[in-house]
């Protein structure tokens, strides 16, 4: 990520500052760069000793999980699976043929010489089990010496694992306390200080809105404007593209923003991180129970975290009606998504209206555009989804952790070589629709605009829009059914 900031000297002078998250060129400061925040040279010795101690553990986990154990198990596993397969299916015909003959006894056969015969396929069908039970006794003789060393392994990968975390965690608390940031005040604290709360992501500080603001604090220039665009490959989670401008990230960035910012000597007019969408908002129901919120698109449902995620439909709201009234949302849209935004007035319709949702009685209809050219006219898409905690917001495709998800899909039409599709989501799981729309097993074709999840075409928003909304009514009982206009 690449960071430029317009700033204005004592004197007056327009200048332009430009600076790099992380390394560029394995490189932490490079001439005609803003420089990192100071501090990390006061822990070079140990941050040089620990990086080699995370080298090193590294090769030894790459070297552990190629262990020949780890393919031997994994080719002889496969084939005794096929060999027994074989074995029961040869078996299980076996099975049938005695059933035939057993019939045919029956009404062929009786008394002793009926009974003898009983007997001998009695006595087929023991020695197939028996047969059954040696091939899984000879199986496992060749495979548990090949699991012992494969769990004496990765439990070894394990406490690896375990240093490594604990080496990291040790070398961040000391460049946390070390990094040193000063505001528009003249205040100046570490990293610690700033964030007293939950555990900071690594690499907090690195970032360019932080150098860029520390920078220009600490010179007396005066920031007008800021703008971060990222260059170079997309992002391993897919969402940043080159050339394009992102504001400043949720993780590493933002919570550090009310610090630096404060102080600032910037025209309120010009802006840091890009001008303000309109505080008004189109109300599209409303009585003494419910009202029914158009969500643009890029702005939140109810405010996040940090101060730069405050913005959203609930705290807009609150500002517009003060004490007047109290709103209480009874469900959400990912930022990137317009639509149909729902608030109960009341605690009693929120718990009414709470209900319905968990119940599955709301029906909910989006409509979008997916980036691409889909064959199936209309099905169901059945994929159970998983939030991995160490990759937020990312969801995946799990069926082993995965919560069950069910959508509903029809074919509207044909754009070029887009799609205009009609999801009827019957769970309600974050990303949802973008996952089961994105993932091969689904639909296979992420909706335009939609890069954490494929989507290399560059477009003004994510084309996803919840178009429709029918509930009973809270009070009255009576069904309400919203509907609003789809933008794209």
């Amino acid at each position: 990520m690449y960071g430029v900031l317009i700033v204005e000297s004592a004197m007056g002078e327009k200048l332009v500052l430009k600076a790099f998250s992380g390394l560029l060129n394995s490189k932490s400061q490079i001439e005609g760069w803003v420089p990192p925040i100071a501090g990390r040279e006061k822990i070079a010795i140990a941050e040089s000793i620990t990086l080699n101690k995370l080298a090193a553990i590294k090769q030894e986990l790459i070297e552990l999980s190629e262990i020949p154990e780890h393919w031997e198990y994994e080719q002889k596993s496969q084939a005794y699976a096929s060999q027994l397969q074989v074995l029961r299916d040869r078996h299980q015909l076996s099975k049938q043929e005695r059933q035939i003959k057993r019939s045919r006894l029956l009404t062929s056969l009786t008394g002793a010489e009926l009974e003898a015969a009983l007997k001998e396929l009695d006595k087929e069908s023991q020695q197939e089990k028996m047969a059954r039970r040696n091939f899984k006794r000879d199986r496992d003789l060749v495979l548990s010496p090949l699991q012992k060393v494969i769990a004496r392994t990765e439990a070894k990968m394990q406490a690896l694992k375990q240093q490594r975390r604990e080496l990291s965690r040790t070398l961040q608390t000391q460049m946390h306390n070390a990094y040193v940031l000063t505001n528009f005040t003249g205040e100046t604290r570490s990293l610690r200080e700033i964030i007293t709360e939950g555990a900071m992501p690594t690499g907090i500080g690195d970032c360019c809105a932080p150098k860029l603001l520390h920078y220009a604090a600490t010179n007396d220039l005066k920031p007008l404007a800021m703008a971060e665009f990222w260059w170079g490959h997309p992002s391993p989670d897919g969402y940043k593209i080159q050339g394009e401008f992102y504001g400043a990230c949720t993780e590493r960035c933002q919570p550090l923003m009310g610090f630096l910012l404060s102080g600032r000597r910037s025209s309120p007019s010009l802006p840091i991180f890009g001008d303000c969408v309109s505080s008004n908002l189109q109300i599209i129901y409303e009585d003494d129970h419910l009202m029914a919120i158009a969500k643009p698109p890029e702005l939140l449902s109810i405010p996040g975290r940090y101060l730069d995620t405050q913005d959203s439909v609930l705290s807009r709201l609150r500002q517009s009606f003060g004490n007047k009234r109290e709103f209480y949302p009874v469900h959400r849209l990912d930022r990137q998504t317009s639509g149909i935004l729902l608030f109960a007035l009341d605690l009693e319709s929120l718990r009414n209206v709470s209900e319905q949702f968990q119940k599955r009685e709301v029906s909910k209809i989006y409509e979008a555009v997916l980036s691409g050219m889909v064959v199936s006219k209309h099905g169901i898409i059945d994929l159970p989804l998983w939030g991995n905690p160490e990759n937020r917001p990312f969801q995946q495709v799990n069926f082993q952790r995965g919560k069950p998800s069910v959508t509903k899909f029809r074919l509207l039409g044909y754009e070029g070589h887009y799609s205009r599709l009609e999801f009827i989501p019957l769970t309600g799981r974050t990303h949802q629709l973008r996952l089961h729309s994105a993932d091969p097993r689904g639909l296979g074709i992420p909706i335009l605009g939609d890069r954490l999840y494929g989507c290399q075409v560059s477009t003004s928003r994510l084309h996803l829009h919840a178009r429709e909304l029918t509930l009973r009514h809270p009070r009255s009982q009576k069904l309400i059914h919203l509907q609003i206009p789809v933008p794209f």
